[in-house]
């Protein structure tokens, strides 16, 4: 049975969106003058800057400067609504979209719901090393990010203070390395003079890469700058270095090394969507629909899959489409031109031209005034690829706020070396199995408090005593 929101102009076609990523985003405006009905949907209400994702775990920015309302978005698209649902799955045969409370019917499909963490088959271990994907994903690591420092403040024991200052960041692509520059700036810079009983810039960054460089994505000459660059920092880089288990401990490398360790965070792979099983078609072995070369599903025309869902080669170079947002992007707007043609009968499936991807170059940061870039034959790093990283990144924020936000709060980390966001929300519970001694920690709430234990006043007998972990 159809939900309420089957169209009311049933000579208009009817266009559902699944996602508000950057992929969703640029279809909908582009179908903003056609004459067809737009329905976009998200089980969130936000769209999130992914790229910066990184600057909100690390206590650089707010989850707000990233971040914009969906509806808020696209109030000036005249034919779009925007619905908050959570999809069960896609009926290609009767062009049926499966949705939380019923399900709606479509004449074409625009799939764009992103990608998640892969642990290769280890889901286990999400909740040892959170990965980086979400708003949610920022805020938990930065949580225990600040939480390994007030930890350790206060740690008795020597072993369990080293390992509360040890971080190892699975995965040398851009989201490891950017993790890895930034925490190692935090310890060695921002927060030096903020404790009193630890020394921050002891603070241990193990970067874990399992091939044999990082950024595999960039030119071998970039890569081994980054690398350079990041040991330069303080920053540990272990090449070649499988990691095979994750324990609340540590982590074990190519099964025989164990590297201890309280705080471990997830880059090292993605997988799409699982919305994409539901297609019944060839995925690949990140779940990734092996589309075709107009981006629809094999077979069914109507339905096209875009950004991080789709295994795209583009059209003259045969190569794969990266998974990066000016490629979700142009599979948008691609996307979205082709139904728009289509629906004023310009032109008919029989026309379409095969997706073409544009190259614009790819970025990545390091730390503050260090970055590799590779654009067109160009391939160059430290400050001017670090300054246009930061240009290209203010340029694509979704609106001027954002945009205001982000170059308001970088100007202002750069003068002072500040990360402001350096906020603990949540349950913010203090890993101590042995206090210093003479002191007692006192946790009220979720806030942690430090008493001298020779000034804490002696309970009376009626009262319950504090306990203190021994």
């Amino acid at each position: 049975m159809d939900t309420p929101l089957a169209s009311s102009s049933p000579h208009r076609p009817r266009v559902f969106i699944v996602g508000g990523g950057f992929a969703g985003i640029a279809a909908a405006k582009r179908l903003a003058k056609a004459p067809v009905d737009v329905t976009l949907v998200d089980r969130r209400n936000h769209h999130v800057f992914q790229p910066l994702l990184y600057q909100v775990a690390t206590a650089a920015l707010s989850p707000a400067d990233i971040a914009a309302p969906i509806r808020s978005i696209v109030r000036n698209l005249p034919n779009c609504r925007v619905v908050l649902a959570k999809i069960r799955g896609v009926d290609p045969a009767r062009r049926r979209l499966l949705m939380t409370g019923g399900e709606v019917e479509y004449d074409y499909l625009i799939l764009a719901a992103g990608a998640t963490h892969s642990y290769f088959g280890h889901d286990e271990y999400a909740s040892i090393a959170p990965g980086l994907k979400t708003l949610e994903d920022a805020v938990e690591i930065r949580k225990r990010i600040l939480l390994a420092f007030e930890s350790a403040e206060y740690e008795g024991d020597e072993k369990r203070r080293t390992a509360a200052l040890t971080f190892a960041i699975v995965g040398g692509g851009p989201t490891g390395v950017e993790l890895a520059g930034a925490i190692q700036e935090i310890a060695a810079k921002t927060i030096a003079k903020d404790f009193r009983h630890i020394d921050t810039k002891t603070t241990r960054v193990v970067l874990l890469q399992g091939t044999d460089r990082l950024l595999p994505q960039f030119p071998p000459s970039l890569s081994e700058r980054a690398r350079r660059d990041l040991e330069k920092m303080g920053v540990e880089v272990l090449l070649n270095a499988r990691v095979t288990e994750v324990t609340p401990e540590g982590v074990w490398i190519n099964d025989h090394d164990f590297l201890p360790v309280r705080n471990v965070l997830w880059a090292a792979g993605v997988r799409a969507n699982s919305l994409a099983k539901s297609l019944g078609v060839p995925l690949t072995r990140s779940g990734q629909v092996i589309v075709a070369p107009d981006l629809t599903v094999p077979g069914h025309p109507e339905i096209f899959v875009v950004g991080d869902m789709a295994y795209a080669k583009s059209d003259g170079t045969g190569e794969e489409v990266p998974g990066v947002a000016p490629a979700a992007i142009q599979m948008g707007k691609y996307a979205g031109r082709i139904i728009a043609a289509e629906a004023t009968g310009r032109s008919t499936p029989a026309d379409r031209k095969p997706f073409h991807y544009r190259d614009k170059g790819i970025l990545a940061t390091i730390g503050r005034a260090k970055a590799v870039a590779r654009i067109g034959k160009l391939k160059f790093g430290g400050f001017f690829a670090w300054l246009l990283w930061s240009l290209v990144h203010i340029t694509y924020l979704v609106n001027f706020r954002n945009r205001l936000a982000v170059l308001a709060s970088w100007m202002w980390n750069w003068l002072l070396n500040a990360r402001d966001a350096r906020l603990i929300t949540g349950d913010a519970r203090l890993d101590i199995k042995r206090p210093r001694p003479g002191e007692v920690i006192l946790a009220h709430e979720g806030e942690a408090e430090r008493a001298s234990e020779a000034q804490a006043p002696a309970p009376s007998p009626a009262q319950p005593q504090l306990a203190t972990t021994p």
